[in-house]
């Protein structure tokens, strides 16, 4: 058997060290770029999980960021939560060279993130008649029980001229996110099966009761 040569093996070896120190020093200098190793770059102070100084009136000074998922703070759709979610994303433990890692590890992120992900999926796999063919403001939820189970709900104008109006849809893939199939009730006329809906939909799962459940916004009824 023909022995692989030392000298083959060491300039290989060679030439992984020496991309290995490009791409590091490439990823070095776009962290740089994005200011991620500034001291200031985080806009709160936290040490133990506890906010201690916040330069954001969304962010209240004391909170125990160790009681997000307790409170529902993850589960919540509004300014004061988002920003809550970002402060105490930045907490990267009580001593310096924590917060340090924590730094370098959200510049990684911001480089790396947009890596990841795979190509656009059509929600919409039923015809459409023009001109009412938009659908907008998308809610996502996967079932924890059962990650190929998702659904997402929208805003959908197929339903607009219907009678009552009825501008909420909804989709569903059981494998994975791969393909997705639109809700749709042939009793209403192949509308989506909510009805006296204005859009704003949002999709939530149950797990004690493992059921699924929609919030839409009803339509208001004006007049005298």
């Amino acid at each position: 058997m023909k022995k692989k040569s030392a000298s083959k093996s060491a300039f290989f070896n060679l030439r992984v060290l020496i991309g290995l120190c490009i791409a590091l020093a490439g990823i070095s200098l776009a962290l740089l770029g994005l200011d991620a190793f500034a001291a200031n770059s985080l806009p709160v102070k936290i040490r133990n999980h506890i906010i201690t100084a916040s330069n954001d009136p969304l962010v209240p000074v004391g909170f125990d960021c160790s009681k997000i998922e307790e409170l529902g703070i993850n589960k919540q759709e509004n300014f004061r939560a988002g920003a809550i979610m970002i402060a105490c994303a930045a907490d990267g433990g009580s001593g310096p060279m924590g917060g340090f890692f924590q730094r370098v590890t959200q510049g990684v992120k911001r480089i790396l993130l947009p890596l990841y992900g795979a190509g656009d999926v059509n929600l919409i796999n039923h015809p459409e008649t023009s001109p009412n063919i938009t659908q907008s403001e998308t809610f996502s939820t996967i079932n924890p029980d059962n990650p190929q189970q998702i659904v997402v709900a929208y805003n959908d104008s197929r339903g607009r001229n219907a009678s009552p109006i009825n501008i909420s849809g909804a989709s569903v893939s059981t494998d994975g996110g791969a393909t997705f199939d639109r809700l749709t009730d042939p009793a209403r006329g192949n509308q989506s099966p909510f009805t006296g809906t204005e859009g704003d939909p949002v999709i939530l799962y149950n797990k004690p009761s493992q059921t699924w459940f929609t919030v839409c916004r009803p339509k208001l009824w004006l007049g005298g």
